[in-house]
């Protein structure tokens, strides 16, 4: 852990790494999967190449000495895998099946779900402020969701599933490395074999499941080959920046981040891909915005005022240990004297 935490330098590079790659493989994958591009349609088998090139990366810079293994329980890696698996899988099938727009405001929701899974699961407690400012991001993406007419079902419950997913794997996130004391890479590079494996193996009956076409019978072109091999090396970053500005941060921070990738990918998709953003899509978008920058802002806040309260105990008991230690040196006669009455 204590790799991961060098320089401020440092920390905005783990941010600027996750926002290029997360926008560039969003704009990768659409043009791979869309019937206007290569029709590559098979979402699950594609992550699994991800993460087979994200685990040849882990076994290389174990192998060089550049990372170090540390224990983690198999029950915990395959536990994790499985809910990552669904998440990775999730989004993008929801991606496959919705707009850009729709995607990326589906990933908004985040936050106020990670913070309701975070009261469950850890008990954790949010100011007022706090929560005015997650009912304004619901109110944005209530808005958004309801005018995005690119909606179906399949989707929206894809989207669904991959909101649940994604919220308590990132929570995990953090909580593993602190567990363990085990750096972000370190992570990645146990979980991504055993993810890979298992989404190679079921990747294709799943995707044939939901399209009715087997991977077996899609014709290659290069420009297809080019853009997988471009969204697997952008997965790499992307998942290594993912568990380093967790690890370092935590969730919330972390889907706080999604503010500037919503504006890239909704404008890119606009752009590249035709679609469509009418004027409550844009309120919306703008209202859920601003919710999360007020709720970025009152997690500062929030963390000030308890680290200060923090601070005052810790004084306080240290001054209280001071003249407890010197009242037992200046009388230590008198205590050994009252001790040895009190036991006859």
């Amino acid at each position: 852990m204590e790799s991961d935490k060098k320089s401020p330098v440092s920390d905005v590079g783990a941010w600027a790494m996750n926002v290029i790659s997360s926008v560039g493989i969003i704009m990768a994958n659409k043009q791979l999967m869309s019937s206007s591009g290569y029709a590559f349609s098979f979402a699950t088998t594609l992550t699994g190449f991800h993460f087979a090139v994200t685990a040849m990366v882990g076994l290389v810079s174990n192998a060089t000495g550049y990372s170090a293994s540390k224990y983690v329980p198999l029950w915990e890696l395959l536990w994790f895998s499985i809910v990552a698996n669904m998440s990775i899988t999730g989004m993008n099938l929801s991606l496959m099946l919705n707009s850009v727009g729709f995607y990326q405001i589906s990933k908004l929701s985040m936050i106020p779900v990670v913070c309701v899974m975070e009261w469950i699961l850890h008990n954790k407690q949010y100011s007022r402020e706090v929560k005015i400012s997650v009912i304004v991001v619901v109110i944005g993406v209530g808005v958004c969701t309801v005018t995005d007419v690119n909606v179906n079902t399949k989707g929206f419950i894809c989207a669904c599933v991959a909101v649940l997913a994604t919220s308590l794997q990132q929570i995990s996130i953090g909580s593993l490395q602190k567990k363990y004391s085990i750096g972000s890479f370190e992570l990645l590079s146990k979980t991504a074999p055993i993810q890979s494996i298992s989404l190679l193996v079921l990747g294709p009956f799943i995707d044939y499941y939901l399209n009715g076409k087997f991977i077996t019978n899609y014709k290659l072109s290069s420009g297809a080959i080019f853009f997988i091999l471009l969204s697997c090396s952008l997965a790499v970053f992307c998942n290594v920046s993912q568990y380093l500005c967790i690890g370092r941060f935590s969730a919330v921070s972390f889907q706080v981040l999604g503010h500037m990738k919503t504006v890239c990918v909704l404008t890119l998709g606009w752009l590249l891909f035709d679609s469509e953003l009418t004027f409550k899509n844009i309120s919306g978008m703008i209202v859920a915005v601003v919710g999360m920058i007020i709720y970025s802002w009152a997690v500062e806040i929030e963390k000030q005022t308890n680290a200060k309260t923090m601070s005052n105990v810790k004084n306080s008991l240290t001054e209280e240990e001071i003249r407890l230690l010197k009242d037992g040196i200046e009388k230590p006669t008198v205590k050994d004297i009252e001790l040895g009455e009190s036991k006859e």
